[in-house]
């Protein structure tokens, strides 16, 4: 029995090693979304006149090359931490304005409902407050999904080029930061 409770602390301790944290929130090395197996790109803090947000990106292998990044096949994650309280309208207008900076016009123009779906659905939650988990999924049989709190936020948005564009907002060559661009890629800050 001993040595059972002593095996179950030291594979606790060993995941607890492997768990990233950042301004206090645990991001997990490795996560499953749906069947795919991910692991932790990098992690990093949006700064804007104070910290913002701590976040992780998750793909299905990792790259320090964000073309790599943004071109990867499969299940992916975006996975925000809200370190100050924001309004949806606020947070919905950081993101749209962060495609519509890192896409061509034809681009632009391909994914304007689906910008404007996602606009409204983060709108549509109001003051969101700090330490809320926002989860940008893209499960390839459904499109993106976004959880809020835990909760589903809205319907799936179709595309990977979409979820693409929603990448190039952190990983873009007008990224919203740009040493938060190479935290995700797991670079030496």
């Amino acid at each position: 029995m001993k040595k059972l409770a002593l095996a179950a602390l030291a594979a606790l301790a060993l995941n607890l090693a492997h768990a990233a944290e950042l301004e206090g929130f645990k991001f997990d090395d490795q996560i499953k979304l749906g069947n795919a197996e991910l692991v932790v790109n990098g992690t990093g803090v949006r700064s804007k006149f104070g910290k913002r947000y701590a976040m992780a990106l998750y793909l299905p292998a990792k790259t320090a090359d964000a073309k790599a990044a943004l071109a990867a096949k499969g299940a992916k994650r975006v996975d925000v931490r809200l370190i100050k309280d924001v309004s949806g309208d606020t947070f919905a207008n950081a993101v749209s304005g962060g495609i519509n900076d890192n896409s061509s016009d034809a681009e632009k123009a391909a994914l304007k409902d689906r910008i404007k779906q996602l606009a409204d659905t983060v709108s549509a939650l109001g003051e969101i407050k700090a330490g809320t988990a926002i989860v940008f999924d893209w499960v390839p049989e459904r499109g993106m999904v976004l959880t809020v709190g835990g909760k589903p936020a809205g319907q799936p948005i179709p595309g990977e080029d979409f979820y693409t564009a929603l990448l190039r907002v952190w990983l873009g060559e007008d990224p919203a930061q740009g040493n938060l661009k190479e935290a995700l890629l797991g670079k030496p800050q």
